[in-house]
Parts: structure tokens; C-alpha cells; sequence
């Protein structure tokens, strides 16, 4: 990373050790000051070995997430001499009797799993963990049940044609938040979970540690006016 990042930093109490232009966005439009930082984690063997030991999915899910903060406070400590105040990490996975999927490494792959998740419900679970200081503070689990309509192989098609590469950022080739939306019958849970980061929550505890710009304004208005 370039000098601007070190002399940056300490502007950022914030940092999202992610990738996904998603979150980014929707941390942006709820008004909150961040700092990107994406890290790479082993998640396939990972993976992996957790569902060899037989690990709860909720479980897994939560642990990468903190595996993707911790490996940012790592890198930050190691290759830059900062530890940010504050570092989020978090993982979504996809759960259909029984079966963990993760994100298709091609094409191919996300036209299986929307052929396998047609017409069924199946439940899509989003981790968030946030360190403190380098120290794990806090998780959250979303949790929805999303139901598929029925499809056949020539809407699979058409569909992952209209979608081209970002059918591979998300397990099932979601992009909810486009097409995406039609691939489901019925869905129950929070929308932001859906979308990859339980929003709600999260500021919630952002705003206990004094990370809501709007609550220091509006506490700092207080203060002017007593």
C-alpha cells in the first residue's frame, strides 16, 4: 500500500476488510466514514475442514468472518505499523438441505446451483464481527429464508447471460439487488442481511462506540445548546 494509506489511516477509525462493492455502498449511503481493505483468506479449505468436523453453518460463517477481520488487523499491524480502532469482516453462506454452496468459481457451477436451488427455500446466513483494538467485541448472524420459484435450464440461461460476471460474487448468482429479484417466489428476512452486511445492527453498535456521524453531530448540538 502507498503512503497516501498511512497518512489516511488514523482519519479512518473504520475499516471494512472486504471487497464487495456491495457493502461498500451500502455503508456509504447510510452516511458512514470507512476505510476499504480487502483481505484473502483460505475460505475454500477453511470451509472445507469445518464441514468435515461437522460445524454448524451459523457457525462457520461467523468464524470467517472474524478470520477475514483478524487477517486485516494482521496486515495492518505487519505491513504498515497501524491498527485501525476499529475492523469489520464478514461472510455470507448458503445453506439447502444440508448442502453448504458457496460463490460458483464458473458459469457452469452457478448454473448448477440455480438448477439444484430451483422451486425450493433455502436459507442464506450473513456474519458480521467487529474488532476493537485488534480485539474480536461483537457479532451478528442475519438469518432469511428465500424461496425460489421454479425454473428450467433455458431461464437459467438467459438469466446468467444477462447477469455475465457477477454471477460469481454471490453464492446462487443472487444479484438481488438487480435481476436477481427474479429468482424468488417469497423472501423473509432483513433485506440489508440479504445484501451481505446486517446494517441495522451494526450501527447500532457503531453508534455505542461513537461511529454514527449523525449521533456526534447531534450530540455535540446538545452540548452547544445547554
Amino acid at each position: 500500500m502507498s503512503q497516501p494509506f498511512l497518512s489516511n489511516i488514523p482519519t479512518f477509525d473504520f475499516v471494512l476488510a472486504s471487497a464487495s462493492a456491495t457493502r461498500v455502498k451500502i455503508l456509504e449511503n447510510a452516511g458512514l466514514k470507512f476505510y476499504k481493505y480487502p483481505v484473502s483468506i483460505d475460505e475454500g479449505a477453511f470451509r472445507a475442514a469445518a464441514i468435515a468436523e461437522a460445524i454448524p453453518a451459523q457457525d462457520i460463517a461467523v468464524m470467517l468472518a472474524e478470520m477475514k477481520a483478524a487477517a486485516a488487523v494482521q496486515r495492518l499491524n505487519t505491513e504498515h505499523l497501524v491498527t485501525p480502532s476499529y475492523v469489520l469482516g464478514c461472510d455470507q453462506i448458503l445453506v439447502c438441505d444440508e448442502i453448504i454452496y458457496s460463490k460458483p468459481t464458473d458459469i457452469s457451477a452457478a448454473k448448477s446451483q440455480l438448477s439444484t436451488l430451483s422451486g425450493k427455500t433455502h436459507r442464506l446466513l450473513t456474519a458480521a464481527v467487529l474488532f476493537q483494538h485488534g480485539k474480536r467485541i461483537w457479532h451478528h448472524l442475519s438469518v432469511a429464508d428465500m424461496t425460489m420459484r421454479p425454473f428450467d435450464d433455458e431461464f437459467i440461461d438467459f438469466y446468467l447471460e444477462q447477469l455475465g460476471e457477477a454471477a460469481l460474487l454471490s453464492p446462487a448468482s443472487y444479484q438481488i439487488e438487480s435481476i436477481g429479484a427474479q429468482l424468488f417466489s417469497q423472501i423473509k428476512g432483513c433485506h440489508y442481511g440479504i445484501l451481505g452486511i446486517p446494517l441495522l445492527e451494526l450501527l447500532a453498535i457503531l453508534r455505542e462506540h461513537d461511529l454514527s456521524p449523525f449521533d456526534r453531530k447531534s450530540h455535540n448540538q446538545s452540548q452547544d445548546n445547554l
